[in-house]
C-alpha cells in the first residue's frame, strides 16, 4: 500500500499521469495506478508539476533589512523548495540553518561571501569581512545546506572595491570544487561589461532584466548590448531575480524578442515585497514571465528542473521515479489581475495561476 495515490492529474503539457508516493519518495508514475493508498488525492481538473523552486529569496527572520519566513514565501504560495540568496555569511549561518530545519519548506543557502551576510547594505565595502577560511569552514560543516555562494556587485553594496569582490568570489568558487556562483548585478561601478568578463559557464546572473543604465540593454538604441549575448551564449545562466528594483518588462519583452530567454525564474521576495509587491509570490512572477511570451511548459521548466540542475539538487526538480516526493498541484482561475514590474509599468492578465496542494516530502498542505 501506497502513503498516497495522485489521481487522474495531468502535467502542463497535458499529459494524463499519475502518481504514487512512499515514505517521501516517489515510488510510481504511470497513465494509470490501480492501488491501494492510504491517502487518495483526486487530481481532476488540475495540474501537477514537480514541486516549485525559487532559487533567489532572503528568509533569515532574524534580518533587519532583508528578511521573511520561509514558510511563508514557501508552502503557503506553493513553492516547496527556496534558496536563500545571501542573506547570511559564515558567521551567522548556522544559526540560521537551526532556523531553517524547523521550516516545512525545504529550504537552503548560498552563503555570501561577506561573512555577516546582509547586516548592512554595504556589506562588501569592506573587504576583510570577505575571510576565505571561514567560507571554507562553513561549507564542510552544512555541505548538505549550502548550495553555492553569492556575491553582490553594485555600488551601494561594494563601495569603492570596484571588481575585487567578485574577483575574490571567483578565487573562492575555484578552491571549493567550483561550487555554484549567484552574482547580484545593478548599478555601477563596476561596469556590467567588467562583470560579465570575469563570469564563466555555469555562473548565475541574477537581476538579468533589471532597468537600469548598467543592464543589459543599451538605451541608445534599444538593443541588447554585444557583450551581454557573448555572456549568454558562454552558458552564463540568466536568473530573472525580480526584487523590488530588479524586474522590468521593455528589458525582458525586448530581450525575448531578440531571441533570449531566463534560465530561470526567482523572485528575490522578502517581506516588504511580497506585502507590498511588486513581488507577491513566485506565482505573480511566472505570470509575468507568460505575459512577455514564455510558454507555460517554458515557465513550469524554469521554476523546477532547471534550478535543480543549476544548484545541483540532485533529487528535486522532476516527477520522476527516486526523486523526493515535492509536488505542487495547481489550476488556473479567471481573474483580471494587474501585474507590476519594478518600475511601475503594468500588464493585465485575465487568467491567473493558483496553487492549490504543495507536498513536500510526502506530506500534504492545502493552499
Amino acid at each position: 500500500m501506497y502513503d498516497i495515490l495522485i489521481k487522474n492529474g495531468k502535467t502542463i503539457a497535458g499529459k494524463v499521469l499519475e502518481l504514487a508516493i512512499t515514505d517521501g519518495k516517489i515510488v510510481k508514475v504511470s497513465k494509470l495506478i490501480n492501488a491501494q493508498a492510504r491517502q487518495v488525492i483526486d487530481a481532476s481538473n488540475l495540474y501537477f508539476s514537480a514541486g516549485w523552486i525559487d532559487d533567489h529569496v532572503h528568509c533569515y527572520e532574524k534580518m533587519k533589512l532583508y528578511f521573511d519566513t520561509p514558510d511563508q514565501i514557501g508552502v503557503a504560495t506553493g513553492v516547496t523548495t527556496v534558496i536563500d540568496a545571501g542573506t547570511t555569511g559564515a558567521e551567522n549561518i548556522g544559526d540560521f540553518y537551526q532556523l531553517a530545519m524547523q521550516a516545512k519548506t525545504n529550504v537552503y543557502a548560498l552563503l555570501n561571501i561577506s561573512k555577516s551576510g546582509i547586516v548592512t547594505q554595504d556589506e562588501l565595502s569592506d573587504l576583510t569581512n570577505v575571510q576565505a577560511q571561514l567560507i571554507r569552514q562553513a561549507l564542510l560543516k552544512y555541505p548538505d545546506f549550502i548550495v553555492g555562494i553569492k556575491v553582490r556587485m553594485s555600488k551601494t553594496v561594494i563601495g569603492e572595491n570596484g571588481i575585487k569582490p567578485l574577483d575574490l568570489a571567483k578565487a573562492i568558487q575555484h578552491e571549493n570544487n567550483n561550487l555554484p556562483l549567484m552574482v547580484h548585478i545593478g548599478s555601477s561601478p563596476p561596469e556590467l561589461q567588467e562583470i560579465l568578463a570575469r563570469m564563466e559557464s555555469g555562473d548565475v546572473l541574477t537581476h538579468c532584466f533589471n532597468g537600469k543604465v548598467n543592464g543589459i540593454l543599451d538605451r541608445s538604441n534599444g538593443k541588447i548590448k554585444d557583450f551581454v549575448w557573448d555572456a549568454y551564449q558562454r552558458g552564463i545562466i540568466f536568473d530573472i531575480g525580480h526584487g523590488t528594483d530588479s524586474f522590468n518588462f521593455e528589458v525582458a519583452d525586448i530581450a525575448l524578442q531578440s531571441g533570449m530567454k531566463a534560465a530561470s525564474i526567482s523572485t528575490d521576495i522578502y517581506h516588504r515585497n511580497r506585502k507590498n509587491g511588486p513581488v507577491y509570490d513566485l506565482a505573480t512572477t511566472m505570470e509575468k514571465c507568460q505575459t512577455l511570451g514564455y510558454t507555460w511548459e517554458e515557465i513550469i521548466e524554469r521554476v523546477t528542473s532547471v534550478p535543480a540542475k543549476n544548484f545541483h539538487l540532485t533529487t528535486k526538480g522532476q516527477l520522476e521515479v527516486g526523486f523526493d516526493a515535492d509536488i505542487t498541484l495547481f489550476t488556473f482561475e479567471e481573474a483580471e489581475k494587474v501585474l507590476r514590474d519594478a518600475n511601475g509599468n503594468t500588464r493585465v492578465i485575465k487568467t491567473a495561476i493558483k496553487a492549490v496542494k504543495t507536498i513536500i516530502g510526502g506530506v500534504v498542505y492545502d493552499n
